[in-house]
């Protein structure tokens, strides 16, 4: 669904390749415009000065001569007459610059003997009034015939006025020119970046895409999954494919733990269940006897009572050691003091050799060693593991407890010579209601024992095999109070 998802969005507008590329297109594209605006703003800002330059000597060259309007057209006659061709400064206007003679009131006048043609007409009209631009420092903008020109005036000495203009058609169509081939180039930049971009974010992107692909196969259950590494990676996305590893990494293991822990809950009560249903069922039995009066003996209501009593014992025992593994599995506030272990280790063995007096029971465990641990858990530490060696094995088994301080660490270790276990038994020796064999007790014990090394910041470890007894070491830290 989230590959089908992102695939669905990925050529889009809405996705994050598409607004890259947009992004960058309209980057370019404000940077083409504005590069055009400049280029063309110059251009004609250059053009334009050169017309303007050629316009200025023009008339400069006429306000240098200080001659009358007759006087120019007599001297175009004889420069006519005598070398076939007019002054430069009065040749014929060609496609570019355009004369005229015009009076004080812009009529246009006979020069040389031509009539005014009707550009020259049209050019005085475009004018109106020539005195004013005689007195303009900068050339005046008009339009002759469709055609655009600079313009500008030169009063000769009998107050006639000369007005030369430029054209600016070839300005005009120059820019044009120079717009439309700034426009294709733009125009092939702009796709050739759109293309280059979304290849490169697509490349640059495909780690985001095997995130998406690994994301979806997990939801899909497959938890093992991990983003592989790209050949050319970021060092952002890298750290994204690093950080969503650890998170995936750390899921699976929740995963997996909560998993564990259903099944092991799932097991719990069913074998809570069983254990509490076996002395149930005897109770009830006996009460429906002793309900039918079949029960008529006094031996046999004594029987009857004492097998009640020892099962409500035993039902009562299974409670309480339930709710110590609940409480254990809760993480209890302990009572936390300096405790001598070794008087704790003498103790159990004087109750086990109370318990058992034909059982041999070596004890090394002198003087005092003081840990920093809570006592009524210890005690029932050396508690159990006593009793596990009085319940599994023979009454005349030796039995050796043992004590020992070791760097930072205390070892208390409990080793019987019985028949020992087997390799499976001791892997499920910690596992709740698990019994050897199928034998006698809760199978809460060793849970138990587990339990209280690993509140202390312990653990518990077991050697054994079959024929070469059980020994159990319970490994605690030996810090002390205050110390």
């Amino acid at each position: 669904m989230i590959r089908r998802l992102w695939h669905g969005h990925s050529h889009g507008v809405h996705s994050l390749r598409g607004q890259l590329a947009l992004a960058n297109v309209v980057l370019l594209a404000l940077g083409i415009v504005m590069a055009t605006a400049v280029s063309l703003m110059g251009m004609r800002y250059y053009l334009l000065d050169q017309i303007d330059s050629e316009l200025f000597r023009t008339r400069d060259s006429f306000q240098g001569t200080q001659l009358t309007a007759r006087q120019i057209d007599s001297l175009s006659a004889l420069a006519f007459i005598r070398d076939g061709k007019v002054p430069e400064a009065l040749g014929p206007p060609n496609a570019d610059t355009l004369f005229a003679v015009v009076d004080a009131k812009g009529e246009p006048l006979t020069f040389r003997a031509l009539v005014p043609t009707p550009n020259q007409r049209a050019l005085a009209a475009a004018v109106g009034d020539p005195q004013g631009l005689t007195g303009d420092a900068d050339p005046r903008e008009v339009t002759v015939d469709g055609s655009a020109f600079r313009v500008v005036g030169v009063s000769l000495a009998d107050g006639t006025v000369v007005l030369v203009a430029g054209s600016t058609d070839a300005l005009h169509k120059g820019m044009a020119k120079a717009l439309k081939l700034d426009l294709f180039f733009g125009v092939l930049l702009l796709a050739l970046l759109a293309v280059l971009t979304t290849l490169s974010v697509s490349r640059r992107m495909r780690p985001l895409e095997d995130m998406v692909e690994t994301s979806s196969a997990i939801a899909e259950g497959d938890l093992a999954r991990r983003v592989p590494s790209s050949h050319h990676p970021t060092q952002e996305v890298e750290q994204l494919r690093l950080a969503l590893n650890s998170m995936l990494h750390q899921v699976e293991s929740a995963y997996r733990t909560r998993e564990r822990s259903a099944a092991q809950l799932r097991r719990f009560v069913a074998d809570a269940s069983h254990e509490l249903r076996t002395p149930l069922s005897a109770i009830r039995g006996y009460l429906q006897l002793y309900d039918k009066g079949m029960l008529r003996e006094p031996a046999e209501r004594k029987r009857a009572w004492d097998r009640m009593t020892g099962e409500a014992d035993r039902m009562g025992r299974l409670v309480d050691e339930l709710l110590t593994l609940a409480r254990l599995d809760q993480r209890p506030e302990l009572r936390f003091r300096n405790v001598d272990l070794a008087r704790l280790v003498r103790d159990a063995a004087e109750d086990l050799r109370a318990q058992q007096p034909g059982r041999p029971v070596t004890v090394s465990a002198e003087g005092a060693l003081l840990v920093r641990a809570d006592e009524s858990g210890l005690r029932q530490v050396l508690g159990n593991l006593v009793a596990n060696v009085r319940t599994h094995t023979p009454a005349d088994v030796a039995v050796a407890l043992g004590l020992e301080r070791v760097g930072g660490v205390v070892r208390v270790c409990v080793a019987d010579e019985g028949p020992g276990l087997a390799e499976e038994d001791a892997a499920r020796v910690f596992d709740r209601f698990f019994r050897a064999g199928g034998g006698a007790g809760s199978g809460l014990g060793m849970a138990i024992v587990q339990g209280v090394a690993v509140a202390h910041g312990g653990e518990v470890t077991v050697r054994t095999a079959p024929g070469a007894g059980l020994a159990v070491t319970v490994t605690l830290p030996s810090g002390l109070c205050g110390g």
